[in-house]
């Protein structure tokens, strides 16, 4: 393996146990703050820490300075930055009523989501796909379904949640080759942020106070998870193995099982542990290659 390929892979890897604690850091936060303004401070201090990186290469990397392509910019990143404000507020939300571990594996069902959505555009899905999304629902039904056959309500917000971020990504691919991505991932991080300060503000008690108790995990949220981490991936992804890149993106929602247990004491029943196995397997089958139709991959500008 060469040397950066293997630097790429830990990258990767660090990336997605940035990714995975997150969901611990998430929870902790909510201890002192409601879910939107978690979410709004977070995604600000993400947007923020990615202006450097905007500013720097605003000379080669601005928008397109033609009125069609500025409009596409401000139209598209808009209505990009409003799905992320629906996936991470489902997620957010379903953070109060459900575990870090579930959590993890539940939101890694995008990469299983994604390829269904060609259906519309009728691409015919492999046959790794079907597989991936039969293991993946009886793992969610082993995690989250209890006896008398109801979904556990967190997982279902998290789990709609998904499918918000199952659509982002496909936005993120369609307009990220359009415009510049680093521009974009901060616009967008931007709208999510006013979208949920602005919901926090109506809803919930928003006070500096709380918001200074629940520094650390914000902090973890904002600047780790979202914009060293967002970094970390643009810089991998330009040499890592694509079969390396999915495979280490998949161990998140392992990262965020280790996470809940190691800093909230979180237990997984044996059932809910063979639900996480069969998961695990389906995103892991759905992302093998095929001829036809590129593997779902995070694209840049994603973020959790």
């Amino acid at each position: 393996m060469r040397t950066s390929t293997l630097r790429a892979d830990v990258l990767l890897l660090i990336t997605a146990a940035i990714w995975g604690f997150a969901f611990a850091a998430q929870r902790v936060g909510m201890e002192h703050v409601g879910p939107f303004t978690y979410t709004g401070v977070r995604f600000a201090l993400g947007s923020l820490s990615l202006v450097p990186l905007v500013l720097r290469d605003r000379g080669a990397c601005a928008p397109a300075p033609d009125p069609a392509g500025r409009r596409l910019f401000l139209l598209g990143g808009g209505a990009i930055g409003l799905v992320l404000f629906a996936a991470a507020s489902l997620q957010q939300v379903g953070l109060l009523y459900t575990t870090a571990g579930k959590a993890g594996f539940i939101t890694g069902l995008y990469v299983v989501i994604v390829p269904f959505f060609g259906l519309l555009r009728r691409h015919r899905l492999p046959s790794a796909t079907l597989v991936g999304a039969g293991l993946a629902a009886v793992g969610l039904y082993l995690l989250s379904v209890t006896e008398s056959l109801r979904i556990e309500p967190g997982d279902l917000l998290v789990l709609v949640g998904a499918f918000f971020w199952s659509a982002h990504v496909l936005l993120i691919g369609w307009l990220s080759p359009q415009v510049r991505p680093v521009h974009l991932a901060c616009y967008q991080f931007g709208i999510c942020a006013a979208l949920a300060l602005g919901v926090a503000f109506c809803c919930e008690p928003v006070r500096w106070s709380t918001i200074r108790a629940a520094a650390l995990p914000i902090l973890y949220g904002g600047v780790l998870s979202v914009g060293i981490a967002y970094t970390l991936q643009v810089v991998a992804q330009r040499e890592a193995h694509p079969a390396h890149a999915s495979i280490l993106m998949s161990l998140e929602a392992v990262f965020a099982a280790l996470g809940g247990w190691i800093v909230l004491r979180e237990r997984l029943s044996s059932r809910a542990l063979a639900g996480c196995a069969f998961m695990l397997a389906g995103m892991l089958v759905s992302q093998s290659r095929h001829p036809s139709m590129p593997r779902p991959a995070r694209d840049a500008g994603t973020a959790r």
